[in-house]
């Protein structure tokens, strides 16, 4: 007998290999319910539990409970394609505006096609069928991902030959069990297919609101930087894990590198131009959520202007912070420094105002440990050769430069934007590629544990849905700053931090996440990487100084 504790705090004894379906009746709701954890890890509701367990429940409107649902949606989406389009292979791309988009590989794809998608996938939701899991040996899984047509998934078991895997199964589709799904897809109702580009999107319900779909908000520019990566990494045979894999087993990663970081110069440089070509542009504004990399992006900005004739000066948006005295605070109490209100609007306009008149302003700098603003006697007044570079969370908000003509500002959103997917059907999230880069670099600067860096995540995220992303469409131009090597480079820092999360801490869950999907990569060992790169800026090492 084992001792089951839930989180509302009834305990009872089961039986050894009990599984969370058989002790339902003590949850305080079932309605909703996707999934649980099990002593802090996600698993899903037919899971054997084994030893000794502390119960939590996981809901729709919870963030792992959304995650589930929409992974879900995807593998029916999947299953419906191949009953209907066994000849087509269906590629996953990025996100937009809570939606994923699609596209066949090598086709277009008619509104007809969708519409019979949809309606297929209609019909599996009515039906409540079931989605089982099976172990199948590396032969068979192998056998059935040809079958279906899902080359970059196949390739994957290439490079992680284990002898035995696990593997979701619908209607006689099989796809690799990569975390929990939906027991049966009965629960899957809010959903739509509306046709985009010369793809589709599979669109879903926000995590609050889990009952309906929320209005559309289009990105076309973020879309089009995507597309761009996307036509250059199919060019190159580089669009997956296995086939990034694939290139580390040949030993050909130094010229890949080599071949992502002259591209993104390319991609800097060519603002640049977009800059000077403006003529009249006094300040550049640079934003982008957390570790998008907007530091080395001003210094290689700096670089690139400064070969095309300008003198160029950074400043942080932070130096202007108002002081922890002033600063407002959020719903928990806690200081909220990412809302606009946390910077001296006034004090900024007033200085950005007496440069361009040519005046001499006195620079602050910002003691976050004593939380006040202080001035070191630096100085700035601006000639004609010179540019300013600003960078921080609000520099897309024209509340925050409201006093400056738009003429005379430019601004640039980066997002670390991967064209890589795990696989066919297995996109790699954004939040992710950051998350770990925010991880490595804690732990190498600022002295935290990765438990500690997960634990704040969601409430970096709350401000960037809150305060960056609403602005992202006012960018002047957008970067993408990911580089397709960069997670087999990071997970050789970050795999040794996560698995220092306990069992018994709350970030176990995310960290084992992450750690099952860092295992999906070979390792680039660090010294492959140009001393230049925005990857040095979260593994040490770089040339520019921080």
């Amino acid at each position: 007998m084992i001792t089951l504790t839930f989180s509302n705090g009834k305990t009872i004894q089961a039986q050894n290999d009990v599984t969370a379906n058989e002790v339902l009746e003590n949850f305080e709701k079932t309605e909703n319910l996707v999934a649980v954890k099990i002593n802090n890890e996600v698993c899903s509701l037919n899971q054997s539990i084994k030893v000794n367990s502390n119960i939590e429940p996981i809901y729709i409107n919870s963030t792992e409970g959304s995650s589930i649902y929409r992974r879900s949606l995807c593998f029916v989406l999947a299953a419906a394609a191949q009953k209907l389009f066994p000849n087509k292979r269906l590629l996953v791309g990025h996100s937009l505006g809570y939606g994923y988009f699609y596209t066949f590989d090598n086709s277009e794809i008619t509104q007809e096609e969708i519409a019979s998608l949809k309606s297929l996938m209609a019909e599996i939701i009515a039906s409540d069928k079931q989605i089982t899991q099976e172990i199948v040996s590396y032969q068979d899984a192998t056998a059935r991902l040809s079958s279906q047509n899902m080359t970059e998934t196949r390739k994957q078991l290439d490079f992680i030959a284990k002898p035995t895997f696990i593997m979701n199964v619908l209607e006689g589709f099989s796809d690799i069990y990569y975390a929990p799904l939906v027991e049966s897809t009965g629960i899957l109702k809010v959903f739509d297919l509306v046709p985009y580009e010369k793809g589709f999107l599979l669109r879903f319900p926000t995590t609050k609101e889990p009952e309906k779909l929320s209005e559309f908000v289009d990105s076309p520019k973020l879309f089009g930087v995507y597309k761009k990566y996307k036509e250059w990494g199919k060019m190159l045979g580089v669009t997956s894990a296995a086939s990034l894999n694939e290139m580390v087993y040949n030993r050909k990663t130094k010229d890949f590198i080599n071949l992502t970081e002259t591209l993104q110069n390319k991609c800097i440089a060519e603002i640049a131009d977009q800059i000077k070509a403006r003529g009249n542009v006094k300040v550049v504004l640079i934003a982008g959520p957390s570790s998008s990399g907007k530091t080395t992006t001003s210094k290689k900005l700096s670089m690139q202007l400064e070969v095309l004739g300008y003198k160029p000066h950074v400043i942080s948006l932070d130096n202007y912070y108002v002081g922890r005295e002033k600063t407002p605070r959020d719903e928990n109490g806690d200081y909220d420094y990412e809302c606009l209100e946390a910077l001296d609007v006034a004090q900024l306009n007033d200085h950005l105002l007496r440069l361009f008149k040519g005046e001499e302003i006195q620079v602050p700098s910002y003691d976050f440990k004593e939380g006040k603003q202080y001035f070191t006697g630096k100085t700035l007044k601006l000639t004609e050769r010179d540019i300013l570079i600003m960078e921080g969370i609000h520099g897309l908000n024209d509340k925050l430069t409201h006093l400056i003509p738009d003429d005379t500002k430019f601004k640039i959103y980066l997002s670390a934007l991967t064209q890589l997917n795990l696989d066919d059907h297995n996109r790699i999230p954004t939040s992710d590629n950051r998350l770990i880069r925010r991880i490595v670099r804690d732990s190498q600067f600022r002295g935290k544990s990765a438990a500690d860096t997960i634990k704040m995540w969601p409430s970096v995220q709350r401000g960037e849905r809150l305060h960056i992303f609403p602005f992202q469409n006012n960018a002047d131009a957008m970067l993408n700053t990911a580089l397709d090597y960069e997670l087999a480079v990071l997970r050789v820092y970050a795999v040794p931090l996560l698995r220092c999360v306990k069992p018994y801490e709350k970030e176990y869950a995310e960290s084992s996440r992450l750690l099952r999907f860092l295992d999906n990569f070979y390792s680039i060992p660090s010294d492959c990487v140009p001393k230049q790169s925005i990857i040095r800026e979260f593994i040490g090492g770089s040339e520019f100084k921080y």
